[in-house]
């Protein structure tokens, strides 16, 4: 059987940053790694999810909106995928850098923090997605949208 792309990555060289995973046609399928793999370090389950409530909620918000395909965790919990349809990068990293920002600077109750919203609203915790992408930003500080990588 063929390995999907994502097993062919070298994870044993992989640091925190942002990479670019694959191009499908017009779609650009971000790696935003956050964590280092197989390091023993890795997101629980209540930080990858309640960043992802809130980063996917203020990307879909963005001046991007209509471009974003999908926000997620990687099940290996090291970090998330963006899909972007017709991707620039300089303005899909702005608008990441952005909606951390907004992110970081959120108060109040997270986003879909209800049974309704969410299959599993229980496990939200706002400052553990806080803490997370803070750190995060720190490495994008460094991040510019010219020296973006295919991962390898």
């Amino acid at each position: 059987m063929q390995k999907i792309t994502s097993f062919e990555v070298n994870h044993n060289t992989l640091i925190p940053g942002l990479y670019i995973s694959r191009i499908d046609g017009d779609i650009t399928t971000y790696d935003l790694r956050t964590r280092v793999p197989n390091s023993g370090s890795y997101m629980d389950n209540s930080t990858m999810h309640t960043a992802e409530h809130m980063l996917a909620t203020y990307l879909r918000n963005s001046s991007i909106k209509d471009s974003i395909l999908y926000f997620g965790p990687m099940g290996c919990q090291t970090g998330f995928y963006l899909l972007v349809r017709n991707a620039d990068d300089e303005v899909v990293l702005q608008v990441l850098k952005q909606c951390i920002s907004l992110v970081l600077s959120h108060k109040g109750e997270v986003f879909g923090n209800s049974a309704k919203e969410c299959g599993n609203y229980r496990t939200l915790s706002l400052k553990k997605a806080q803490d997370e992408l803070y750190a995060y930003s720190e490495v994008l500080k460094k991040t510019d949208s010219k020296n973006l990588t295919y991962i390898k």
